[in-house]
C-alpha cells in the first residue's frame, strides 16, 4: 500500500510540468479532469511483456478500459484518431473536398446529435466504460503534449457508438459513395453497384476453425483466430480487471472491446459475412408543392428531411457544403435508380452493437456467449466459437431481418409495397448455426455456411436464401480439404493446417492453361524455348506455394494477366465470386490468349527481375519502413520474403502485395494480422503472431520483432497468466508514468 502512494505521489510531481505544457498546447483540460485522470491512472498497472504486449490490470472494467486506451495511443495514436475521424464524419476536414461524400454517407446512418443522446440514456455500466474511453485518450493527449492530432484534440465519452462494431469498414462500407454523390448532385450515376465487390473483398475476410475434443489430442476444444485485414488494423493487449474481465487478443484501434479473443472460458473468431442484413428500397416519390412525399401502399407519406453542413479543407482554410438529406421508413436515402430514390436499411442499434461486442468478452460458456448474441447487434461478421467445456459452434450472421421470401432480396425491392417491410427480426435459434458437428470440426472463411463442417454442415434447404447467399471460396474449399483429411489436432497441427500453402484456384486454371498449350503447340509461334521450359515448369508444380517456387511465380503473374483480359470482357455491372470468375476466365478467353498472356508473362519478369526464373520470395516481400497509416516502399530498402499470397487463389495464409511507386517488387498491405491458437483446457494454451510488431514508431523494439516469425508461418507463446507475464517483463507502469 505505500508503494501504491509513493507511486502515486511521484506520479502527480512528475505531471506537474506537463500541465503547463499542456495548457500552452491549448488543450482544454480542467484542472478538475486532470486530478481524476491521474487518480484513476494510480489504479491502474500496465505491464509491457518482452514482445510488448500490454497487460493491463485494474480494480473495474472501466479502469481497465481508461488503461487500453492510453496504451493504444502508445503504440498508434495516428490509428486511434484516424478511426474515429472516419467514423464519425469528419475526414474532409483533413483530405479536402474527394471526402466529403465519405462524411456524408457517415452522417446519414448517424450523426454526433444522437450519438450523444443515446450516450445519456446508457446504462450506467456502459456509461462508465465511455467515459473511461474519452478519459484514457484524452489523458494520453495531456500526458504527450508534443504529441499534435490531426483533428481530434479531445475525445468525447459519444464517440464509439459511432464506431460499435470491430470489423474493418463496419455495416456502412458497402453503400456506395459514388451513387451517393450522383444522386446529391442531381447527375446520373454510371453505376448503382456497391463500390467494392465480393472478388474485391477477398483479402479483407478471414478465417475461422474450432476443433473438438474428439479430434483434439488432449480432448480439450481448439481455436484458430485468423482475420485478414488491413495491416497494423489492430493490436494485440490483454485486459483483466477484478470485476470478471479476463479477455486477449485483437482490439481495433480506438475501441474498448476485444473484437477476435478469448478468455479463460471461451474464444470467439468473427469472419465478414455476407448473411443478407440490410436492404435496398426503391421508393416511388411525387412531389406536392414543396412538399415530397413517398408512396406505400395507398398512402402517400411525407419524406423527412434533414439539413446538414459539412466541412472541408480547402488550401489552409476551411469550407462548407450544404445537404438536404432525405429519409423514408425505410431509412435514408443514398441513390436513384430508373427514377426511383433508394432507401436503405439496416441495423441501427448501436448502443446494442457495443454490448454486446463488449458483453461477449465476459461470456463464460456457449450458453452465456449465446444470451449475448440476443443483442442482435452484429450485423456484418459471422462467429467461429469454442469453449472449455468442449462445445464448438458457428452462427452465418447475427442481426437478421425477418423477410417474405416470395422477393428476390438480392436485388432493391418496392419500397411502395408494404409485404416489403421487414416483420421484426429472426432469433438467434432461427440462424443458419451448427454446434457439436458430427466431423469434429468447424470453418468459415468468409464463404457458405453450408459446407462449414463438411458432411456434418446445415443444409441450404432449411433456410430462406436471403440468410446466406454467400458462396463457396478457394479458402473454404482448402480449408474443408484440410481439416476433412486430419483426424486429431494439437496446437502445432492447428497452425500447420492454418498454414497449408495449397492454391486451390490453380487446380482448375493450370489445366485450361497446359490443355491450352496443348491445343496451340503445333503452331511455331508458340516454340519458343523459354515457354517451353515455364510449361514444364508449371507442369512440375505442386500447387503450393513457395519462397522458392517459381511455378507460383509463373501461375500467379499468369492467373492476374488472363483473370485481367477477362474481366474486360464482362458486363459493366457483372460480378463474380471467387469461383465464378475463374469458370468466366476459362470459357471466354482463347488457348491462344491463354498461352500469349503467359508469354509476356515470361518477358515481364525478365525485364523487371533479369530472368523469368525468379523465385517467389524475390518478389513477394514484407516491408515496414515508416509506421504511417500510408506506408512508403523501396525496393533498395531491407524486406523479408513471404511465400503466401492473395486469397483470392485460395491461401489460407494470406498476404495481398502490389508494387508501388518506384518498386518492381511487391509489397503486403493486406491479409494475416492478428493470427492466434488457443487450447481451452483446464489452463489455457496459446500462441499468436502479428504483422510485424506492437509498435508504430520506427526504432522501437517492437516495430518488427515479430516480422520474421510472421514472414515464416511461426508463432509466439501467448502470456496469459499473471505468473507466466512476469517471467517475461519488459515494463511496468501506471499510464503517463515516465
Amino acid at each position: 500500500m505505500n508503494r501504491f502512494y509513493s507511486q502515486s505521489l511521484c506520479l502527480f510531481v512528475s505531471l506537474l510540468t506537463i500541465l503547463v505544457a499542456g495548457s500552452a498546447q491549448g488543450q482544454p483540460f480542467s484542472k478538475a479532469e486532470i486530478a481524476r485522470w491521474q487518480q484513476q491512472a494510480g489504479r491502474v498497472t500496465v505491464t509491457r511483456d518482452t514482445w510488448g504486449v500490454p497487460h493491463i490490470y485494474g480494480k473495474t472494467d472501466a479502469d481497465v478500459v481508461f488503461g487500453l486506451l492510453f496504451t493504444e495511443c502508445e503504440d498508434d495514436f495516428e490509428r486511434v484518431e484516424e478511426n474515429y475521424i472516419t467514423s464519425i464524419g469528419r475526414l474532409a476536414e483533413i483530405e479536402g473536398e474527394s471526402a466529403l461524400y465519405h462524411d456524408l454517407r457517415a452522417r446519414l446512418f448517424m450523426d454526433s446529435t444522437q450519438a450523444v443522446a443515446i450516450y445519456k440514456k446508457s446504462p450506467v455500466w456502459m456509461k462508465q466504460l465511455l467515459d473511461a474511453f474519452a478519459d484514457g485518450t484524452n489523458y494520453y493527449l495531456y500526458t504527450h503534449p508534443n504529441v499534435t492530432p490531426k483533428l481530434l484534440k479531445r475525445f468525447q465519452p459519444w464517440m464509439p457508438l459511432m464506431f460499435s462494431e470491430g470489423s474493418i469498414g463496419g455495416n456502412i462500407s458497402v453503400v456506395s459513395i459514388d451513387r451517393l454523390k450522383a444522386f446529391y448532385e442531381q447527375r446520373k450515376s454510371t453505376s448503382w453497384i456497391n463500390d467494392m465487390d465480393h472478388y474485391e473483398r477477398e483479402s479483407v475476410g478471414s478465417n475461422g476453425f474450432a476443433i473438438s475434443p474428439t479430434k483434439s489430442a488432449t480432448k480439450n476444444a481448439l481455436l484458430l483466430i485468423n482475420p485478414h485485414t488491413s495491416f497494423y488494423f489492430r493490436s494485440e493487449v490483454h485486459m483483466v480487471s477484478q470485476s470478471g474481465l479476463n479477455a486477449y487478443g485483437a482490439v481495433t484501434w480506438g475501441q474498448f472491446f476485444i473484437y477476435q479473443g478469448f478468455n479463460e472460458n471461451c474464444g470467439w473468431m468473427h469472419t465478414t459475412s455476407y448473411a443478407d442484413s440490410m436492404d435496398e428500397y426503391l421508393e416511388t416519390i411525387e412531389k406536392k408543392g414543396n412538399a415530397l412525399f413517398y408512396k406505400h401502399g395507398k398512402e402517400l407519406k411525407p419524406i423527412r428531411t434533414q439539413n446538414v453542413r459539412i466541412p472541408y479543407k480547402n488550401g489552409n482554410g476551411m469550407q462548407y457544403k450544404e445537404f438536404t438529406l432525405y429519409f423514408t421508413q425505410h431509412g435514408p436515402i443514398a441513390g436513384e435508380k430508373d427514377g426511383k430514390w433508394i432507401a436503405i436499411d439496416m441495423m441501427n442499434t448501436p448502443l446494442n452493437a457495443l454490448e454486446q461486442s463488449y458483453l461477449r468478452t465476459k461470456a463464460t460458456d456457449y450458453a452465456s456467449f449465446k444470451d449475448v448474441m440476443k443483442l442482435n447487434g452484429n450485423a456484418s461478421n459471422n462467429t467461429v466459437f469454442a469453449d472449455r467445456n468442449g462445445t464448438i459452434a458457428y452462427w452465418h450472421g447475427n442481426f437478421m431481418p425477418k423477410r417474405d421470401t416470395k422477393f428476390d432480396w438480392s436485388q432493391p425491392v418496392d419500397g411502395s409495397n408494404p409485404e416489403t417491410d421487414w416483420k421484426g427480426l429472426h432469433s438467434v435459434d432461427e440462424i443458419v448455426q451448427v454446434r457439436n458437428p458430427d466431423s469434429g470440426w468447424i470453418q468459415n472463411c468468409n464463404s457458405t455456411p453450408f459446407t462449414v463442417s463438411g458432411s456434418s454442415s446445415p443444409s441450404k434447404s432449411n433456410y430462406p436464401a436471403y440468410m446466406a447467399p454467400d458462396a463457396e471460396n478457394y479458402r473454404g474449399i482448402n480449408a474443408v480439404r484440410v481439416l476433412s483429411h486430419k483426424s486429431m489436432f494439437t496446437l502445432d497441427t492447428l497452425i500447420a493446417a492454418a498454414d497449408d500453402p495449397h492454391l486451390a484456384a490453380f487446380d482448375e486454371l493450370l489445366p485450361a492453361l497446359l490443355s491450352a498449350y496443348q491445343t496451340v503447340s503445333g503452331d511455331v509461334t508458340n516454340q519458343s524455348k523459354d515457354l517451353t521450359e515455364a510449361i514444364q515448369v508449371l507442369k512440375n508444380w505442386d500447387k503450393s506455394y513457395g519462397v522458392t517456387s517459381v511455378g507460383q511465380t509463373l501461375a500467379i503473374f499468369w492467373g492476374e494477366k488472363i483473370q485481367k483480359l477477362a474481366r474486360s470482357r464482362a458486363a459493366v455491372d457483372q460480378r463474380f465470386d471467387n469461383l465464378g470468375l475463374t469458370k468466366f476466365t476459362i470459357s471466354t478467353t482463347s488457348p491462344q490468349e491463354k498461352i500469349t498472356a503467359l508469354a509476356e508473362v515470361i518477358t515481364d519478369l525478365a525485364r523487371d527481375f533479369g530472368t523469368w526464373k525468379t523465385p517467389w520470395g524475390n518478389i513477394n516481400r514484407y516491408q515496414r519502413l515508416t509506421g504511417k497509416v500510408q506506408e512508403t516502399y523501396d525496393d533498395q530498402k531491407p524486406s523479408l520474403p513471404v511465400a503466401f499470397t492473395s486469397s483470392a487463389w485460395g491461401s489460407l495464409a494470406a498476404f495481398a502485395a502490389k508494387t508501388y511507386p518506384g518498386t518492381k517488387k511487391r509489397y503486403g498491405s493486406v491479409g494475416n494480422s492478428f493470427v492466434a491458437v488457443v487450447e481451452f483446457g483446464k489452463r489455457i494454451k496459446a500462441r499468436s503472431v502479428v504483422t510485424g510488431g506492437q509498435s508504430s514508431k520506427p526504432g522501437s523494439t517492437h516495430f518488427t520483432d515479430q516480422a520474421p516469425l510472421y514472414c515464416e508461418g511461426k508463432f509466439k507463446d501467448i502470456l496469459f497468466y499473471p505468473e507466466d507475464v512476469q517471467k517475461h517483463v519488459e515494463k511496468i507502469y501506471h499510464p503517463g508514468e515516465k
